[in-house]
């Protein structure tokens, strides 16, 4: 959210202007690095320290760089005109300022002195929105003190910040913790979320192959570290602001190819172990053109209603924990492993999908219905 003014600038758009020079380090590079790439992705290229003296007939983006700000926070104020964030207790950290009020914009957000009149104040919650639909949740944008000792909460609270709001049971409730070490130690080693993903690919194709073999718990291992790598590299990508459209397509690209030639796969493997089903061409064709079907039924929801089906209703989001998606079914597959009967794992994967299908299925038919009373909204939304 914006005050809707227009910004008096010139055609060289704004500049910001970074004050202070925190030492502190948080995922790897300094606060102002951060602010740095914020910046760029908010489409402001002109950036550098503040010296004191104001650019005639530029905007300026005038920002604190001992205090952490969400990207949607950077992302708004390059878009207001005479506008000051304040903390949730008032201090001035970050503005965005017609050149006239630069200097004594500027003074205030770094000593204290009084701030120009007729300036717009707003604190994070004023700013910007709490919905994040990219990410499914409703949570308040952070705005965070950087020093040594809030250093550890701060980057927990980024990482917190990264996370989907709507996914599976096992990303949201299990992952988080360790993967917030391990995005950490990536982050201080400058390893990349791509290459975090190309581990995730190799671990993919291990996997495959040992189901195809039969030996499902050595496949499990490596299906499961590649669901916590595929955890690591978007936090990694998120927390760092190095997520690139590359990137995210050769990421999501695996996610959404992978699943069903496991099953492939684990199936062929029954057969080796000499626990072949019954008929394991029908089955594939339940687990695989369930897998398709049900993916196809998420972008036929998008498609006619403009809004995810997994956000629409606090069902719908409850319902995404565990519907028929890749790591509901490995829980599955491990507990039919572990048990000796993997072939077992394979009928209750094969029974959940057709379950979550239909489930779908009458998700698509409700929703018409509903639109006969106006748009869907999410209810994270409201």
């Amino acid at each position: 959210m914006t005050d809707g003014r227009p910004a008096v600038e010139s055609d060289r758009g704004p500049v910001a202007r970074i004050i202070g020079d925190s030492p502190v380090r948080l995922w790897g590079m300094t606060s102002s690095e951060r602010l740095r790439r914020a910046l760029r992705r908010a489409g402001v290229e002109e950036t550098a320290a503040w010296t004191g003296t104001a650019e005639p007939g530029r905007r300026h983006l005038l920002i604190r760089d001992d205090h952490v700000f969400d990207a949607v926070l950077v992302a708004d104020l390059a878009r207001a005109a005479d506008t000051v964030l304040t903390t949730d207790s008032g201090r001035p950290v970050a503005a965005a300022v017609r050149a006239e009020l630069a200097e004594a914009t500027a003074r205030a957000l770094a000593d204290g002195a009084p701030l120009p009149e007729g300036l717009r104040i707003v604190s994070p919650g004023e700013l910007s929105s709490a919905y994040n639909n990219a990410l499914r949740k409703r949570e308040a944008p952070y705005l965070l003190h950087l020093t040594a000792e809030t250093l550890p909460a701060v980057e927990k609270r980024m990482f917190s910040g990264s996370y989907k709001g709507v996914t599976d049971l096992v990303t949201k409730y299990v992952w988080p913790a360790p993967a917030l070490r391990v995005t950490r130690w990536c982050a201080d080693m400058g390893i990349t979320p791509n290459a975090v993903t190309w581990v995730s690919l190799l671990l993919v194709l291990g996997a495959m192959w040992a189901f195809w073999h039969g030996w499902f718990l050595p496949g499990l291992l490596m299906a499961w570290g590649m669901t916590f790598l595929d955890t690591v590299d978007g936090k990694l990508a998120r927390v760092t602001l190095t997520s690139t459209k590359l990137g995210n397509v050769f990421d999501h690209g695996i996610d959404l190819v992978h699943p069903p030639f496991w099953y492939w796969a684990w199936i062929v493997g029954l057969g080796t172990v000499g626990l072949a089903l019954e008929q394991p061409w029908l089955m594939l064709a339940i687990v695989f053109g369930g897998y398709v079907a049900q993916r196809l039924e998420e972008g036929l929801f998008i498609g006619l209603f403009k809004l995810e089906m997994h956000i629409w209703r606090p069902f719908d989001s409850w319902f995404r924990l565990i519907t028929a998606r890749r790591n509901p079914n490995l829980l599955l597959l491990t507990l039919g492993a572990l048990a000796g009967r993997p072939d077992l794992g394979m009928i209750a994967v094969a029974w959940w999908t057709v379950i979550s299908l239909g489930v779908h299925t009458l998700q698509i038919v409700q929703a018409f219905l509903a639109r006969r009373r106006g748009p869907l909204v999410s209810w994270l939304a409201r």
